[in-house]
């Protein structure tokens, strides 16, 4: 007996009620049907359907095992497709919401050498600093830097998001540079108001940890509008690394307190659990873990 095919028919027989309609279906005869239930009944040694000459139904062993065998087969039939998508040609509209700031600086070269190994994508971003809803909003994936709480979604790391502590040499000569984690307390700070903690920061130095409650002059919902603020003299802020690597190449900033370190964040590509990833989101996602992760090129210029 091909136990499978026997499931599959057992499976098909329940649905239509009928060995005839399930043999036609599976393009055997009614007696083979017969007999494939029959040896399946016979090797679980219970009985799965009450048979009559009017209708058939299921015994309760015969309940359970449909429940449990469909759940198999559906899961099969998911893995199958699965393995025929990826060798498929991505194509289709992909809808993706990333922050604002990440995309501007970074997203832009990578979309256009994305789209030019997959012309059949029709990319659509979104860039927007607040956190979408992506089933309710119709996204497919989602571009998020942060500490991930537990959610519905799927996440999968892009790149680690190094924090750093920075200053234009200009407000340092004028305020002073701190020596320690609550020195900043005296520092005018310039706070992004959508972080999690907007007015207060904790730094570490191997067993040290420090919290520092900080208050300041400016506070904004972009990253690059406090950067700039801050290359202007304005004060200190916290600023991903992605975003401020060339102004520290540059020398317009400088790092603050560089042995102490705010606990990294990263990149992630995020995704609604309980579908079948579609072809075209997966190779969007490998292409950017391809492309920024594991150790990113602003991470690896010299200061």
């Amino acid at each position: 007996m091909d136990k499978l095919q026997a499931m599959q028919l057992f499976v098909r027989v329940v649905d239509s009620g009928s060995y005839t309609a399930a043999a036609d279906q599976m393009e055997i005869s009614r007696a083979l049907a017969s007999k494939l239930v029959q040896a399946l009944e016979d090797q679980l040694g219970v009985r799965l359907l009450h048979r009559t000459t009017r209708k058939l139904s299921l015994t309760e062993a015969g309940e359970r095992y449909y429940q449990r065998v469909s759940e198999i087969l559906g899961s099969l039939n998911e893995a199958e497709a699965l393995a025929s998508e990826l060798q498929a040609d991505p194509r289709g509209r992909l809808r993706v919401s990333a922050p604002m700031s990440f995309a501007i600086h970074h997203l832009g070269a990578a979309v256009a050498e994305f789209q030019q190994r997959h012309p059949r994508i029709e990319l659509e971003l979104t860039l927007n600093d607040r956190q979408v809803d992506l089933v309710e909003e119709g996204f497919d994936m989602a571009v998020r830097i942060a500490k991930l709480a537990d959610s519905s979604l799927v996440a999968r790391r892009i790149a680690p998001c190094r924090m750093l502590l920075v200053a234009s040499p200009d407000y340092l000569r004028r305020a002073g540079e701190p020596q320690h984690p609550q020195d900043l307390v005296a520092h005018n700070y310039l706070s992004y108001t959508l972080a999690a903690r907007r007015d207060e920061i904790v730094l570490v130095n191997g067993a040290e940890r420090e919290t520092v409650n900080l208050n300041g002059s400016l506070r904004v919902n972009n990253g690059d509008v406090i950067a700039s603020a801050a290359a202007a003299g304005l004060g200190f802020c916290v600023s991903p690394s992605f975003l401020v690597w060339q102004r520290l190449q540059r020398g317009e900033l400088v790092e603050l307190l560089p042995h102490w370190e705010i606990p990294e964040i990263a990149v992630h590509a995020v995704y609604p659990a309980g579908r079948t990833l579609p072809a075209k989101t997966r190779s969007f996602i490998d292409y950017l873990v391809e492309r920024f992760g594991p150790e990113p090129y602003w991470d690896q210029a010299p200061r």
